[in-house]
């Protein structure tokens, strides 16, 4: 497979703070989940959080676990992987949104292709969610991506864009710029998914960028990022950051996601100067 890289990269203008989060998924206990964040917090440098923003999504049993191991002071943020649109009501295993940030959580994920293939998430209802969380203060998190079928269309772009539509239209710019944007091509997520061709995601972020740079928080990819290539993603025009499933599952690997992310932000700043 053609390695990240090449002439596919133009080397966008870097954003003062980059996002690096990692959703864990249905993984962790307690412990495991406490034991992640206590080595984070004791790994974490000045010189990292000079630029870099750090998020983690764990499962909802671990939230309140993960807010209390990082501290109240923390500036990692913590997320829930979804949340339902109403603020309560007979929702059965259900979870809302005020509920997720009773439990200290700041993030929502909404939309991830997971949500949309196997439970029914349409673009109504992440619209609907999105809301919900914007009503609330929080943080959405809008998962977007295409199929391999849609891919080999030729229409990926028209995919995402009308995904990310359907959710954001009728926000404010002010709401608008509480949202983050990630891009994650189903044929690159999950235990099947391979690490894209650089070029490979240049049309969707130009597509992303040309709607919602500037106007949203950022733009982040996930999709197969690994310490090896996550410098490369990071240098494509539009992506303000990396969402990242089982690289960053291991702490280790996510400190090392986070060094990757400053050491790349400070090369892009001194190109400038």
């Amino acid at each position: 497979m053609p390695p990240l890289g090449s002439s596919a990269t133009t080397g966008g203008t870097t954003p003062k703070r980059l996002w690096i989060g990692t959703s864990w998924k249905m993984n962790k206990l307690g412990a495991d989940s406490r034991a992640w964040a206590d080595t984070l917090t004791e790994n974490l440098s000045e010189d990292v959080l000079e630029g870099v923003q750090p998020f983690v999504i764990p499962s909802f049993t671990a939230i309140s676990p993960v807010v209390q191991s990082l501290g109240g002071r923390s500036p990692v943020l913590v997320g829930a992987q979804n949340a339902h649109w109403e603020d309560s009501g007979a929702w059965t295993g259900e979870i809302s949104v005020p509920q997720v940030k009773d439990a200290g959580a700041s993030i929502v994920e909404i939309g991830h292709s997971e949500r949309r293939t196997h439970f029914g998430e349409t673009i109504e209802t992440t619209r609907w969610k999105v809301e919900a969380a914007i009503r609330h203060g929080m943080r959405p998190l809008l998962c977007i991506g295409e199929p391999e079928d849609i891919k080999a269309a030729g229409q990926s772009a028209e995919y995402i864009l009308e995904q990310a539509h359907g959710a954001l239209d009728g926000l404010t710019e002010p709401e608008l710029g509480k949202v983050l944007i990630a891009y994650e091509p189903m044929w690159a997520i999950g235990d099947a998914g391979r690490p894209p061709r650089t070029e490979e995601l240049v049309e969707a972020f130009a597509a992303l960028g040309n709607e919602y740079d500037h106007r949203v928080e950022a733009l982040l990819y996930g999709g197969s990022v690994t310490v090896d290539n996550a410098a490369q993603l990071l240098s494509l025009d539009h992506v303000g950051g990396l969402f990242v499933g089982r690289t960053a599952w291991d702490v280790q690997g996510y400190l090392e996601l986070l060094r990757i992310a400053e050491a790349h932000r400070r090369s892009s700043a001194d190109g400038r100067s």
